[in-house]
């Protein structure tokens, strides 16, 4: 070996040897640093480490988690990708879950649900697991958030100007009179460089004097300054007369707090004191206290994890008696999730207890809720866009027509992660000029207010096998279409094992896994898709509009084809049902057009039967688990909401009815010509004209002896098909209309043609 040789080779081991060094010095100053909280600092050395060695997953994964912490969404969806794709959730099993939640946090819907699709799948032996339940979950809350972005609340949505917000973080409280009073962390002095996530920074209330709708510039509240705490949130008595607020202890960054109360007047804080253990449990973390006025009596709500809390931090309320007694805290459980329930702020005057969660349907990590009371707390809903965003929206609140909201979406202030930290936003109604004549509820052209109920199209809604109704001819039922949801939903475990049954592990789990997602994607989120959609409609009618809904059905191919028309028929007609009983009948004055202010909305009917389902799907009545209890049976079993149209107001809707609307042919043979005997009445008391036919179809034509009607007379026409040309299920279709009047009257004809060999 020659020297020269040598003398490289020792050199490579000692650079190998100094740069591991370097790189074990790196590493542990970095995970010193994230203990304590300094992400800035800790990325930066993570960044240097990844420099030397950038194969090793277990650095990947401490930047991942790093970037994380410190609310770098898009760096961190990169990291934890790395990550999975080098160990696939073998070492670190949560890789794939945050890859999901970054991704959902940078508004990647798609992807989201996707990635939380695998999660489910990869976790599915233990399905009481969080890992298991976290990720079925965000799947529902993906779906929830790709339709709710179709919504857009028609209002001035603006960040406070930086008289508030910083480039540190912000968090609104309350306005009281004139005065804006929030939470910052921030230090002493400000620099252009600095950041949230250094070690000196602590929170602190500050008050802003609020004149002509401007922010003059913010002083921190000197007299509920407690030295090396952190103080924050903040809500007033119901006499004005005693300040709420949290104290906390910072425990590697993370918060642990308990409640104080101080005394005011004249715009002066004083007497400061704890409550006591009723509230402040010992070794609870209890913080962010809200007074409402419920039933009458003095409330403090707060966020806490005492004994009884089901997961993170939940929401309890307790009564208070002559301003110093508290009752025993109860939990709200119809609010309270297995993760963090914070933030709550009461409104009085619509009684809505908002608050913000990060478990719940949602749009990115942490979303604004509210639930209405009356005599309870209801099921919570999401305060929608532009409230919420992809990012953490908490300390909702209102005062007079202007809501608040701190977020740290894009467009907050910023030194070096476009979502570090929180600023205060101000959400106000459009302001709209005096001499504008406009609706008083939604300030949208007709048109306008149109398309956004398209937006909502279509909403699908699925059945089991034969309901509602089975085993019957009928075209009408009483059922309601929320009823056989619920039925159909309770069958899950039954499809789950029906479709898994023949099957060896892990076939079964993934029929079942298979089935579940089914229910969750399509039938659940149908039910999702329609309630928004009902309210939206009955907003349209109590303007006075004039809407025609047209609904289409299918059906599996397992009965015959005249049986599935009539099924279909059955299954809108629940639909309808649901709306006309909805809410004590909020929708029955439109539907049956004798609403006062002249709203109506009618329902055009396309009963296809089978013949759009999928020729591949079973229609064997003895393979029912082909037939009935498999994804693609069950994804045929629908109706769908295609479409919706304002009733032209100068005509009158069709007074033209058939007795019979719809002939099955059977079996034919290709070539064949058959004809078709329709009965046609005039249901009006004046006599009309029919216009010009719609034919789509060359293949078929209509013959009519004369086209004016007088007041119910009956007339014959005669509909012909050409098969020539045409093979297997078949729906051809003629149109008749009157002239004046709006709408059609379709006709209809379906077979099965079968080419001769």
């Amino acid at each position: 070996m020659s020297r020269l040789y040598l003398i490289f080779f020792f050199l490579f081991i000692s650079n190998l040897i100094s740069a591991q060094n370097e790189l074990g010095k790196y590493l542990k100053f970095a995970e010193e640093q994230y203990k304590k909280g300094d992400y800035i600092y800790a990325l930066e050395y993570f960044e240097k480490a990844l420099e030397i060695d950038s194969n090793t997953v277990a650095i990947q994964w401490n930047y991942a988690e790093c970037l994380r912490a410190y609310k770098d969404y898009q760096n961190a969806e990169k990291a934890y990708q790395k990550v999975y794709s080098k160990e696939e959730g073998n070492i670190y099993p949560n890789s794939l879950l945050y890859l999901g939640l970054m991704q959902k946090q940078n508004g990647k819907y798609d992807d989201a649900l996707e990635t939380f699709k695998k999660v489910k799948k990869k976790f599915s032996k233990d399905k009481k697991a969080y890992i298991y339940l976290k990720s079925k979950r965000e799947v529902e809350s993906c779906l929830w958030a790709k339709s709710a972005l179709k919504d857009t609340a028609k209002v001035s949505f603006s960040a406070l100007p930086e008289t508030i917000n910083t480039k540190n973080a912000e968090f609104g409280h309350l306005k009281l009179k004139d005065r804006f009073i929030f939470s910052s962390l921030r230090p002493d002095s400000i620099s252009e460089n600095e950041e949230v996530y250094a070690i000196n920074y602590k929170t602190k209330l500050y008050s802003s004097e609020v004149k002509n709708k401007q922010f003059y510039p913010s002083e921190r509240i000197e007299n509920l300054l407690i030295q090396n705490l952190n103080t924050g949130n903040g809500s007033f008595s119901l006499d004005g007369k005693r300040f709420y607020f949290s104290v906390c202890n910072e425990q590697n960054y993370n918060y642990h707090c308990k409640i104080m109360v101080a005394n005011y007047s004249d715009g002066k804080w004083s007497n400061i004191d704890s409550l006591g253990t009723i509230i402040n449990a010992k070794n609870a973390n209890t913080t962010m206290p809200c007074v409402a006025l419920i039933d009458n009596v003095e409330t403090l709500i707060f966020a806490s994890d005492r004994e009884g809390t089901i997961g993170g931090l939940d929401l309890w309320m307790s009564q208070i008696k002559n301003g110093t007694q508290f009752s025993t805290p109860k939990a709200l459980k119809s609010i309270n999730t297995l993760e963090n329930d914070i933030t709550p702020w009461w409104d009085t005057l619509s009684k809505r207890l908002y608050f913000s969660n990060s478990w719940l349907d949602g749009f990115g990590g942490t979303d604004v809720f509210y639930s209405n009371y009356n005599t309870q707390f209801q099921a919570p809903i999401n305060a929608g866009l532009p409230i919420n965003s992809a990012a953490n929206d908490i300390y909702y609140f209102k005062d007079k027509d202007t809501a608040y909201v701190s977020s740290n979406r894009l467009g907050v202030l910023y030194s070096k992660n476009p979502t570090c930290c929180s600023d205060i936003f101000q959400i106000k109604p459009i302001e709209i000029k005096k001499d504008t004549l406009i609706s008083d509820s939604l300030l949208l052209h007709p048109k306008e207010t149109l398309a956004e109920l398209m937006k909502r199209l279509p909403v699908t809604l699925y059945f089991h096998n034969d309901v509602p109704n089975p085993r019957s001819t009928d075209s009408i039922t009483k059922v309601n279409y929320i009823n056989s949801y619920n039925e159909y939903r309770q069958m899950l475990e039954q499809y789950q094992k029906e479709y898994a049954a023949g099957l060896k592990e892990p076939k079964a789990e993934e029929a079942r896994e298979d089935i579940e997602s089914f229910f969750i994607e399509y039938v659940d989120q149908g039910v999702k898709d329609l309630n928004i959609f009902r309210d939206l409609l009955l907003e349209e009618l109590k303007k006075g509009a004039k809407i025609r809904v047209t609904v289409k059905g299918f059906a599996s191919p397992l009965a015959k084809t005249n049986y599935n028309v009539n099924l279909t028929k059955r299954r809108i007609g629940s639909l309808i049902n649901y709306l006309y009983e909805h809410n004590n009948g909020e929708f029955k004055p439109y539907i049956d057009n004798n609403a006062p202010n002249g709203g109506f909305v009618e329902f055009v009917e396309i009963p296809f039967g089978e013949y759009t389902a999928n020729k591949l799907t079973s229609d064997n009545p003895n393979d029912q688990k082909n037939s009935i209890y498999s994804r693609a049976a069950a994804i045929e079993r629908k109706i769908e909401i295609l479409s919706v149209n304002f009733i032209e107001t100068e005509k009158k809707p069709i007074t033209l009815v058939a007795e019979k609307q719809i002939y099955d042919l059977g079996k034919i043979n290709s070539g064949e010509i058959i004809e078709k005997e329709f009965i046609i009445t005039n249901k009006s008391d004046q006599e009309i004209t029919l216009g010009e036919t719609r034919n789509p179809c060359p293949c078929t034509q209509i013959e009519m002896a004369k086209k004016t009607i007088k007041p119910n007379e009956t007339i014959k026409i005669k509909v012909k098909f050409d098969s020539k040309g045409y093979e297997g299920q078949t729906v051809k279709s003629v149109y008749l209309n009157v002239l004046g009047q709006e709408g059609e009257l379709r006709l209809i004809l379906t077979s099965e043609v079968v080419k001769e060999k």
